[in-house]
């Protein structure tokens, strides 16, 4: 079951944490919201990093990242 992580308005690097946590807990995909390109950056990262694929699809003037294995 996919969980969806709502981290809109959060300053780094609380979308970080939340994104962790949702991947450690092990449903995926996960989805994260976020809306600055900082967010976007240091969460692809961090998956990344942890061997995850990252898919980055830009709506408006927020980004939603699917997390995957």
């Amino acid at each position: 079951m996919a969980s969806t992580v709502d981290a809109r308005g959060l300053s780094c690097p609380q979308p970080v944490i939340l994104a962790r946590r949702a991947l450690e807990a092990g449903d995926l995909p996960v989805v994260v919201l976020v809306d600055t390109v900082t967010a976007r950056e240091n969460v692809t990262r961090m998956a990344q990093k942890a061997g995850f694929q990252v898919q980055v699809e830009a709506e408006a003037e927020e980004f939603r990242l699917t997390i995957t294995k």
